[in-house]
């Protein structure tokens, strides 16, 4: 409809025929004009009537006046920018205007006493501001002067109307035909104002100087003309209830915005729910609370607060029970799940008045059904009771989308580590599922472990990781507004997740920890005998690696005897086995983490037969992650009334786990043999191996995914190959005292990160990094 345009008049009887604008005869409206002018106590009253469906057999015996709320807004908002040259052809002039109105209605719909019409009062607030502002600046020489001079001017000119009225008179139609269609219409009187000025101006730079100005203009009256409005006339009743009408209708067009906003009902008690809203705490601020729109929705794990409108339309007090609940009415698989009571308040409204209630819901796991499928939105229902009675019931919808992921890398990887995992969530549940691989945006955070397999770069420790972790969960929250996230961590990235938990993550006055939980994926809570391997002859050749050597056994034994806090914090674990023992470890493994350092304290652990460079792939998401992050309202409630396992919230004494045996110290940490390795690319090295009798032979080398290696003994027969990133081979029989092969191919090209290293050091050429040693058991006598 176009704006401003007329709607039905009022004090339209009402009646199940055809509206008079289509098929009622003319007399019809005659006789409801006739109504209007003999019922003086109406005619200073808004007239509202409505008739109702066919198809609705309760509504025949309803025939009263409607009740409600109509909301009206107008809007407008223009601004222009334009720059001239001014006449000296030496400077510029640049006016800026614009101009915000804002009008805004809200009638109080009554019925009137023993009749079918209604009464309606308006409070009215209208706000206009134009603002014009004239910058110039220009270039002249002065009298007695030989230099450039540069002037400028700037002026402001300001006009507002204000305009603040209640009680007013106005008018809102209701028409209905018999197909169930109908139109919300309103006529707004005009309204006596209040219109304001200013100008002020500004001079620097002239021959003869100039004052500032600030002149001030006075209030006069205005007038602020009536409004006119009208829905689209396509809204419809709803045959189950067709005597509540609730929607809205807005229209744009040439800068002006118009919408029409009401809540309406007939033939029901005095109380009644005028609206339902909700809204959450803008990160990092606790208490700033903004309203949640439908499509944006909120985060699981926020404070959400339910705030109701009740209006009491009786001539008494009334005391009313406000009840919040979770329903499933609709739901394609919970549809005959009874609704869930999440709350209650009381409240007493005074007669004719309306009156907020607000109550603070918790939304941990209502992204999840308990059964691990997507909710896709909750409905929450506001229903209002007078002594014990159920009056009158409001439902709206809420998304909540799943806690962000924020994604920790581990040893010689990066962000891209988890490329694949925004897909992964988005097929779990939905786009709504955000992944925040760490160093993926690095302005807001990136960890230093070594970027890639074979670079022995510097590198940060521990505690600087941590704390780029800290900022970048911060970046996360902020961007997703959650004031909670899950932690998924690979590898080193799981000591690096204690760390933060430990030293630096916040707990929120709802009592709950910044960190929902944390899950590890093999990660060394007791050290790698690898990083004991590969390590220590760089420390002895004076080229430490920091994030290598952090990985040691009894450095790691210091750091757990540190970093002990987990501040509520779940932790979960993924071990993996496939692996027989290797670098001195005698316990099954994942290539680098054997079964005792993955689960070292950790209650909550599961093994699988999977590869430590295998665990960021879609099967551990699946078959482990998922499991502890995608947890229904009741699965939260039950894991946060359960007690902790002994040793997870107190200090966990040091323990040391060496081959199996805790607490010895008598294995030894440095290899049989070590080496230091560059390789051009395309170059084929063979590297002799002195080898003793023993039981078996293992092999442990870290090197460029571009670099194969294929192990030959002292017969010239292959014994090995070793293709992949977890670089390892096991030979599992005896060895006899002689020299053994190892050649090694660098294949292709460097990748730039340690093309760039390469050039660091100012190497005549690019070459692969290549580190191996070995380790065998001697020979039984």
């Amino acid at each position: 409809m176009p704006i401003n345009s007329p709607g039905p008049r009022a004090g339209t009887r009402s009646t199940d025929r055809p509206t008079r604008r289509q098929t009622a005869p003319q007399h019809s409206e005659d006789f409801a004009m006739t109504i209007l002018r003999t019922l003086p106590s109406l005619a200073a009253g808004l007239m509202l009537s409505g008739t109702a469906p066919v198809a609705a057999a309760a509504a025949a015996q309803c025939e009263g006046g409607w009740s409600g709320t109509v909301e009206y807004a107008r809007h407008q908002a223009n601004s222009n920018s334009k720059t001239v040259t001014r006449v000296s052809g030496k400077g510029t002039q640049t006016t800026d205007w614009s101009m915000n109105y804002d009008y805004t209605a809200q009638i109080a719909v009554r019925p009137a006493p023993d009749a079918e019409y209604s009464l309606g009062r308006a409070n009215i607030n209208l706000s206009s501001v134009s603002t014009e502002t004239i910058n110039s600046n220009d270039q002249t020489i002065c009298p007695h002067e030989r230099t450039m001079r540069q002037m400028s001017g700037t002026s402001v000119s300001k006009s507002q109307t204000r305009a603040n009225a209640s009680g007013l008179e106005a008018g809102v139609d209701i028409t209905t035909d018999t197909g169930g269609t109908y139109t919300v219409s309103v006529r707004l009187p005009e309204v006596a104002g209040t219109a304001s000025g200013s100008n002020s101006a500004s001079f620097s730079g002239q021959c003869k100087r100039k004052e500032a100005t600030n002149q001030q203009i006075a209030d006069m009256p205005t007038t602020v003309e009536a409004m006119r409005f009208s829905s689209s006339g396509e809204d419809r009743t709803q045959p189950s209830d067709p005597n509540r009408l609730s929607g809205a209708h807005s229209v744009t067009s040439f800068g002006v915005t118009e919408s029409l906003r009401w809540n309406l009902r007939r033939c029901g008690g005095d109380l009644r729910l005028v609206d339902l809203e909700f809204e959450d705490m803008r990160f990092p601020t606790w208490d700033a609370w903004k309203a949640i729109t439908e499509q944006t929705g909120t985060i699981d794990g926020n404070i959400v607060r339910f705030t109701a409108t009740v209006a009491n339309d009786g001539p008494d007090e009334k005391a009313a029970t406000v009840k919040f609940r979770d329903t499933y009415k609709g739901d394609k698989w919970d549809g005959a799940r009874p609704d869930g009571l999440l709350g209650e308040v009381s409240i007493n409204v005074p007669a004719g008045a309306q009156r907020e209630v607000q109550f603070r819901w918790d939304s941990s796991g209502y992204a999840w059904f308990d059964d691990g499928r997507p909710r896709l939105v909750q409905r929450i229902k506001a229903e209002v009771e007078d002594r014990g009675k159920k009056i009158d019931d409001m439902t709206r919808n809420l998304k909540v989308a799943p806690k962000p992921l924020v994604l920790v890398h581990g040893l010689w990887s990066n962000w891209k580590a988890w490329e694949s995992w925004q897909n992964i969530l988005t097929t779990s549940h939905s786009y709504d599922w955000k992944a925040f691989p760490v160093g993926e945006r690095p302005e807001h955070g990136r960890m230093n472990t070594g970027e890639e397999m074979g670079n022995f770069g510097p590198t940060n420790t521990i505690a600087q990781n941590a704390i780029e972790l800290a900022n970048y969960v911060r970046y996360t929250q902020k961007d997703r507004n959650a004031w909670h996230v899950d932690l998924v961590a690979h590898s080193m990235g799981g000591l690096i997740s204690r760390r933060y938990i430990h030293a630096t993550m916040p707990i929120y006055p709802d009592g709950k920890p910044q960190v929902s939980h944390l899950v590890m994926l093999g990660t060394p809570n007791m050290g790698s005998r690898c990083a004991d391997l590969i390590s220590a002859p760089l420390e002895l050749a004076g080229r430490p690696m920091e994030a290598l050597r952090e990985l040691r056994p009894g450095v790691v034994e210091t750091f757990n005897a540190e970093n002990f806090e987990r501040k509520g914090v779940p932790f979960s674990i993924l071990a993996g086995n496939p692996l027989p023992p290797a670098c001195y470890m005698l316990s099954l493994n994942d290539g680098v983490v054997p079964l005792p350092s993955a689960k070292w304290t950790i209650t909550d652990n599961e093994t699988q037969a999977i590869l430590h460079t295998s665990m960021t792939g879609t099967e551990p998401f699946s078959s482990f992650v998922k499991p502890r992050v995608a947890l229904g309202p009741g699965k939260q409630a039950e894991g946060r009334s359960q007690p902790a396992a002994p040793g997870e919230t107190a200090r966990t004494p040091p323990r040391l786990m060496v081959l199996g045996v805790e607490g010895t110290e008598s294995a030894k940490a440095a290899p049989d043999f070590s080496k230091l390795i560059l390789l051009a690319p395309g170059q084929t090295l063979n590297v002799s191996i002195p080898v003793e009798d023993a039981q078996n032979l293992g092999l442990t080398f870290v090197a460029a995914n571009t670099v194969s290696a294929t192990l030959i003994d002292h017969t010239g027969a292959v014994s090995g190959a070793n293709l992949s990133d977890s670089r390892s081979i096991f030979v599992d029989r005896a060895t006899t005292k002689g020299s053994w092969i190892l050649r090694l191919t660098a294949h292709g090209r460097l990748s730039s990160s340690s093309r760039r290293a390469s050039r660091a050091r100012k190497a005549p050429r690019p070459r692969q990094i290549f580190r191996s040693s070995y380790c065998s058991l001697p020979a039984r006598r």
